[in-house]
C-alpha cells in the first residue's frame, strides 16, 4: 500500500539541504564525439540527470551520500557503472562503447508483423508503466532563437503530479522556481511566444497521451515496418519505422524503440511533415498581426522512458520547432527556432494529497519574464538541472552582465 504524500515533499526540492555537485562529459570511445541524451542516474535511488548536446552533464547529490554507484546509459551503447569517487576529479570524461548487434539478433528482430508488435506495445501499457500516482521533480528549459542568436531563455524547476498511465486524469504541473529573460529588441515587431511551457514536453509522453499520436483504434491509419534493431546496454530493442498513410494534411513519421521482452516503448523519435503550410500554420499559430504569414518549417519530438523496479515512466521529453515569419512587401523572411526540453530528476510513487493552495499552471501558460534569478550563481540550489550547452551558457553570461551593469 502506498502512503499518502503531501505535494512539495520531495527531498531534492529542499533548497537548504547541503549537497555535493559533480560535472562530466559523455563521449563515444572511438570517435570522441559527444553523446547527447545519455541518462545518468544514481543506482538504488530515483536521482538522475541527462547529458546535453555537448555531452555535458551536472549531477547533485545529498552531501552525506558517499558510496553511490552511478549508471550511464544511452541508446546504441553499452551501459557503464562507475563509483562516485570517479567523479571527484577534474575534467571527468566518460567514454561509452557502441553496442554490437549480432547478425542472428538482426534476423530475429526484423521478422513478423510490425503492426502487431505496436499493438502489443499499446496493449501492455497498464502492465509495463507506473500504475500509481507519482510525484516528480523535473527541470524545464525553453529557448527561442532568431537565426543563430538566443533571444529568449526560460528555465524552471517544476513539480509534476503524474497520473497512472491508464487514468483519464491529466497530469498537473506546479512551478517551484523559475527565471526568464527575453531580448525584445531582436524580436522586430513580432513577439514570438511559446504557449504551453512545460506541457509542450509533457504531452510528448505518447504512452500517457496516445491521442496526440496514435491510439489503438488509429493504428490502421499508419504503416509500420521493421528497421535494424539496437540496444541500450544489454537490453535488445526492436526498432519500428512508422508514418501516417494519409498525406493531405500534416502527417507524422518517426521511429519507435521497443523492448524485445516486455514490448515496452523505451524511446520514440518522431516528426511532423508540414508541407501543407496553410493547415500547419493553423495547428501551431494562435494569433498573428495582419500582413504576416507564420508557418512551421521543421517539427521534431523525442520522448525517453526510464525503468525502476520493473516499471517504466516518463523520463525526458524534447520538442524542436522551427518557424518562418514572412511579412508582406518584405524581401527577406525571419526564421525562429524554439527548443524546449524537460527531464525528470527525482520521483516517488505516492497517493498525492494536494493542498488547497497548490497553484498548478495551465496548459496555455506563457512563461513570464523574471530575470532576477540569473544574478544568483547558486539559483538552483540542490536541484539537478540539464547542464546548459555553450550557446545557452553564453546567453546566461550576457544576461548576468546586463544585470551587473
Amino acid at each position: 500500500m502506498v502512503s499518502p504524500v503531501t505535494a512539495k515533499s520531495l527531498p531534492a526540492e529542499n533548497i537548504g539541504d547541503p549537497y555535493q555537485s559533480f560535472k562530466g562529459r559523455v563521449i563515444n570511445s572511438v570517435t570522441e564525439k559527444p553523446i547527447q541524451s545519455a541518462h545518468i542516474n544514481v543506482k538504488g535511488t530515483t536521482i538522475s540527470t541527462i547529458s546535453n548536446v555537448d555531452g555535458e552533464f551536472s549531477l547533485k547529490l545529498p552531501a552525506d551520500m558517499e558510496d553511490a554507484l552511478i549508471s550511464i546509459s544511452a541508446l546504441g551503447y553499452q551501459t557503464k557503472e562507475l563509483q562516485l569517487d570517479y567523479f571527484k576529479r577534474e575534467n571527468v570524461i566518460i567514454t561509452m562503447q557502441e553496442s554490437v548487434q549480432e547478425l542472428a539478433e538482426v534476423n530475429i528482430y526484423t521478422k513478423g508483423d510490425a503492426t502487431d508488435l505496436v499493438r502489443k506495445m499499446m496493449h501492455n501499457r497498464d502492465e509495463n508503466y507506473v500504475s500509481d500516482e507519482a510525484l516528480m521533480t523535473a527541470f524545464y528549459r525553453e529557448t527561442i532563437k532568431k537565426g543563430n542568436r538566443n533571444i529568449s531563455l526560460s528555465e524552471a524547476v517544476t513539480e509534476l503530479h503524474k497520473q497512472p498511465y491508464l487514468s483519464n486524469k491529466d497530469d498537473d504541473i506546479a512551478i517551484l522556481k523559475a527565471r526568464k529573460s527575453t531580448d525584445y529588441k531582436r524580436l522586430d515587431t513580432v513577439a514570438l511566444k511559446l504557449r504551453g511551457g512545460p506541457f509542450n514536453t509533457l504531452y510528448i509522453d505518447v504512452m500517457k497521451y496516445p491521442q496526440f499520436l496514435f491510439d489503438m483504434d488509429k493504428l490502421n491509419l499508419y504503416s509500420f515496418k521493421y528497421a535494424e534493431p539496437t540496444k541500450i546496454g544489454e537490453r535488445s530493442l526492436y526498432v519500428v519505422d512508422f508514418q501516417e498513410i494519409e498525406r493531405e494534411k500534416p502527417w507524422y513519421y518517426g521511429k519507435l524503440f521497443i523492448d524485445s521482452k516486455s514490448y515496452t516503448l523505451v524511446k520514440a523519435v518522431y516528426s511532423l511533415n508540414t508541407d501543407n503550410r496553410q493547415v500547419a500554420s493553423r495547428m501551431f499559430t494562435s494569433k498573428k498581426p495582419n500582413g504576416v504569414k507564420v508557418y512551421p518549417d521543421n517539427v521534431q519530438y523525442q520522448v525517453d522512458y526510464r525503468e525502476n523496479n520493473g516499471k517504466w515512466f516518463y523520463g525526458y521529453g524534447k520538442a524542436d520547432l522551427e518557424f518562418v515569419v514572412n511579412w508582406k512587401h518584405k524581401i527577406f523572411n525571419s526564421r525562429y527556432k524554439i527548443h524546449s526540453e524537460m527531464a525528470i530528476t527525482e520521483w516517488e510513487v505516492a497517493n498525492i494529497i494536494v493542498p488547497h493552495h497548490e497553484e498548478f499552471i495551465k496548459p496555455a501558460i506563457v512563461m513570464v519574464d523574471d530575470i532576477d534569478g540569473f544574478a544568483d550563481v547558486d539559483f538552483w540550489g540542490s536541484n539537478n538541472i540539464i547542464e546548459p550547452d555553450k550557446s545557452i551558457q553564453n546567453a546566461i553570461e550576457k544576461i548576468q552582465k546586463k544585470i551587473a551593469d
